[in-house]
């Protein structure tokens, strides 16, 4: 970049070397944004992981037809970003809320959030978390209420069909089988 030079009021000003440095630095900033449809939490670390042998694009995208073979409704989900949550599901009634404020039987209900990172290429590193809250309190933000599910709750036999389920439609790296 060469100096800035001045002119005859006393005004500096820029000369056009600088602008055609700065030009494709800014653009290059407008295109890496940081803006995702993730939480900003991360998955409890007792949720089970498993490899998958497919990009996360695809492996969120079959995600998302076999949760409502599940009876489940989607919540959140983007394919780009690897991601996929459900509304909060009253596994005794079958139904789903939209809201943990509207759920009449706070135990039975299940959330499951599925994170679809890359691992090595062409593979994906899958993490299904089945949470509850065991109780109701508005003062706190609701991840702080949630509890992974024990292995004799419901929730945790719709994870684990939809890990199956997974396993099944995209297949597992011959390694790990």
């Amino acid at each position: 970049m060469t100096p800035r030079s001045t002119r005859r009021d006393g005004r500096a000003t820029c000369n056009v070397a600088s602008w055609r440095l700065a030009t494709p630095l800014a653009a290059s900033l407008a295109a890496c944004t940081p803006v995702t449809t993730r939480p900003d939490f991360f998955p409890y670390p007792e949720a089970p992981i498993l490899i998958l042998d497919a990009r996360p694009e695809r492996v969120t995208r079959e995600l998302a037809t076999l949760v409502p073979a599940e009876s489940l409704r989607i919540e959140r989900m983007n394919a780009r970003d690897g991601y996929l949550e459900t509304a909060w599901y009253d596994a005794k009634t079958g139904r789903s809320f939209a809201g943990a404020r509207d759920l009449p039987d706070l135990p039975a209900s299940v959330k499951i959030r599925c994170w679809a990172d890359p691992y090595v290429p062409g593979q994906t590193r899958l993490t299904v978390e089945a949470v509850y809250r065991p109780r109701y309190d508005p003062s706190l933000p609701e991840r702080d209420l949630e509890v992974i599910v024990p292995k004799d709750h419901p929730g945790s036999g719709i994870a684990g069909r939809l890990i199956e389920k997974a396993k099944q439609r995209v297949g597992v790296p011959k390694a790990a089988e």
